[in-house]
């Protein structure tokens, strides 16, 4: 089985408004909107984003922010340093509202504070990855990125066979390692949520994606190493029964 980076999100940074009640922290949606295409849009060829206005719904009840939080995530292709921004609420929710989708209003900023602290998870878990390379490129940036949702990565559907859950959502993001594009694919799991601190949780599979043997030998090596850490925890957990 090749192996991916699995990335358990329980607790959101101190700024995400969780410690709701339920009725007020929707899980995403199956498929997030921000990632769907339609025909006749205006889209952005570097994430398959719609250029969606910023300006708000006739029947909207109450005002969304219209502010884009700033990522961490570096981005090619654009000026030095610059980062990739994230939709402000009120984008989002057109995006919601353009699906068809009858989200409340009180609950996009939360929605939106989920899906950007998701996608700093991810970007974290691939700097893991892309960490092994840092002899030859210290200062990888995302290219461009597509959502997928439709389409079971290989290892989600062979997972689902043996009963596992399928991802809500899936992202190919492709890394620009110092011009070299290297594709990630991204699978976001739904899990339990921690009813004790009422926080949902999210588990994301993050792993290069099998089209060069260099990424083929990444996975294998993490693999490896993933096993022996786990045998070596078992045995020093059985050493200290018996001790």
């Amino acid at each position: 089985m090749s192996p991916g980076r699995d990335a358990t999100a329980t607790s959101p940074p101190p700024g995400c408004p969780m410690h709701q009640p339920e009725a007020a922290k929707p899980k995403p949606p199956p498929a997030c909107p921000m990632h769907r295409k339609d025909d006749g849009d205006s889209f952005n060829p570097d994430n398959n984003i719609p250029n969606l206005a910023q300006s708000a719904l006739p029947d909207q009840e109450i005002p969304l922010p219209t502010e884009r939080v700033i990522s961490s995530i570096p981005r090619a292709k654009s000026e030095e340093d610059s980062k990739w921004e994230y939709p402000s609420p009120q984008q989002f929710y057109n995006a919601l509202r353009r699906k068809g989708w009858q989200t409340p209003e009180t609950a996009i900023e939360t929605m939106v504070d989920i899906h950007n602290w998701m996608n700093e998870e991810a970007w974290s878990e691939v700097m893991k990855w892309e960490k092994e390379h840092s002899d030859t490129c210290c200062d990888p940036k995302l290219l461009r990125f597509q959502g997928r949702p439709s389409e079971l990565s290989p290892k989600a559907r062979l997972f689902s066979w043996f009963g596992s859950p399928k991802p809500f959502d899936r992202h190919d993001w492709i890394v620009d390692r110092c011009g070299k594009e290297v594709r990630y694919v991204i699978d976001y799991y739904s899990g339990e949520d921690d009813v004790a601190n009422d926080v949902p949780v999210f588990h994301l599979d993050v792993r290069p994606a099998l089209d060069s043997v260099e990424s083929a030998m990444d996975r294998l090596k993490f693999g490896v190493r993933e096993a022996f850490a786990r045998f070596k925890g078992e045995t020093q957990a059985s050493t200290s029964k018996t001790a």
